[in-house]
């Protein structure tokens, strides 16, 4: 029996609770499993979270066709005794959602933000105007059309943190990064030739100094009543690159400012729903709002082993159960994406016997993780093959 095949008959096993489905990856399905609830999880052919031992059922995501995808999930809804929960993780997830929320409701349960509001917060052009119009603590930036002639050096205060205006597969190719700091126009420009015109505009800022470790989060559920349900915050320990990666290593914590400023931001905007809001603590203490994500994310995994499942209390909610019981996070909860946080900590210095140490202290991890081992052998194993079989032409004979 094949792999695919296991993870297909995993369904009949599985129990007959409402599933949960999942536009995501495994840090979204581990609170789900923890709370009980059968995962299926739509995801890329290739995707090795579908052989998790926290996914019951696995569907094929037919992205980049909206309609098929819509399709699946509501076949599935359909298909069930029990209400079908619905959670995504990543924007373009996001974006599908909230944009097919009509076409989605009647068989699927799931919440989420406002559409406009979903909008803005996307996109950062809007987001920075939204900031200005309600009066959120971001930094000072403006909107640079690199379809024309730039602005005079003169014109710009250096230096600039630029980005992109949504996270997109082209920034990748100019940066490893997911923003670059450019020191004066000679910098700029580069940057726009490496672009290479795939980007009509970005967002440039100035940049809060300060390593990535001083990036604080929000982590909040706000119920249909407007009420905070669940609530945690966190900060970043490091990322790969090192200045302004992705997270490879990140830690609940205690930070009484922080849930005061976030619960202050996620009021002005009067959002409902998940969301994860990032600041950078200054070096005079204050924070500095970066951006807002209303969407389930990978720190829903190290909230959930600190005490705070924020993806099963909105199961509960949209189940009509009782909420899991209201608890502090306990702070110094770690998780790690493995091989890049070993990267990065290597490049910080630390010796890999320290690295090591503190890996395997982890609660939580992506990529190599004992507790769940399958993933990562058929990424070593089985997606290689299969990729170099969809790679090997045909024979003369049509086999």
């Amino acid at each position: 029996m094949t792999m695919a095949h296991r993870a297909t008959r995993r369904t009949a096993l599985s129990t007959t609770d409402s599933p949960a489905l999942v536009l995501g990856d495994r840090d979204l399905a581990a609170p789900l499993h923890a709370a009980g609830a059968p995962v299926t999880l739509v995801s890329r052919p290739t995707d090795i979270a579908r052989y998790s031992r926290y996914v019951s059922r696995w569907l094929a995501d037919p992205r980049p066709d909206d309609d098929a995808l819509a399709a699946t999930l509501l076949a599935a809804a359909r298909l069930g005794r029990q209400p079908a929960v619905l959670f995504y993780q990543q924007d373009d997830d996001l974006l599908f959602v909230s944009r097919r929320r009509r076409e989605l409701a009647p068989d699927l349960r799931f919440v989420i933000a406002s559409a406009d509001l979903v909008e803005k917060l996307v996109d950062k052009a809007a987001f920075q105007d939204l900031a200005a119009q309600v009066g959120l603590p971001v930094p000072c930036g403006r909107v640079l059309d690199l379809t024309g002639p730039l602005p005079a050096t003169a014109e710009l205060s250096f230096p600039l943190l630029v980005k992109p205006l949504r996270r997109e597969s082209s920034w990748d190719s100019a940066s490893a990064a997911k923003a670059a700091v450019v020191r004066d126009g000679r910098q700029l420009d580069d940057l726009v030739r490496r672009l290479d015109g795939r980007h009509a505009r970005v967002i440039v800022q100035q940049p809060i100094d300060g390593p990535e470790s001083r990036i604080e989060s929000y982590h909040v559920y706000v119920d249909a009543t407007g009420q905070v349900a669940a609530e945690f915050t966190g900060r970043k320990l490091r990322t790969y690159p090192r200045s302004l990666g992705h997270s490879t290593a990140v830690v609940t914590t205690d930070a009484p400012d922080v849930v005061r400023v976030g619960r202050d931001v996620v009021d002005r905007l009067a959002l409902t729903g998940v969301a994860k809001l990032d600041f950078k603590r200054g070096a005079d203490g204050r924070l500095w709002l970066l951006e807002i994500n209303p969407r389930f994310n990978l720190w829903h995994n190290v909230g959930a082993a600190a005490g705070v499942n924020i993806p099963a209390t909105v199961r509960a909610d949209l189940l009509g159960r009782p909420r899991p019981r209201r608890a502090a996070a306990r702070p110094g909860v770690a998780w790690c994406h493995v091989k890049p946080d070993l990267l990065s900590a290597r490049e910080e210095g630390t010796s890999v016997g320290s690295w090591l140490r503190w890996a395997v202290a982890c609660e939580t991890r992506s990529g190599l993780d004992p507790a769940d081992p399958m993933p990562h052998l058929v990424g070593k194993l089985a997606v290689p093959l299969y990729r170099r079989i969809r790679r090997r032409p045909e024979r003369p004979d049509g086999t």
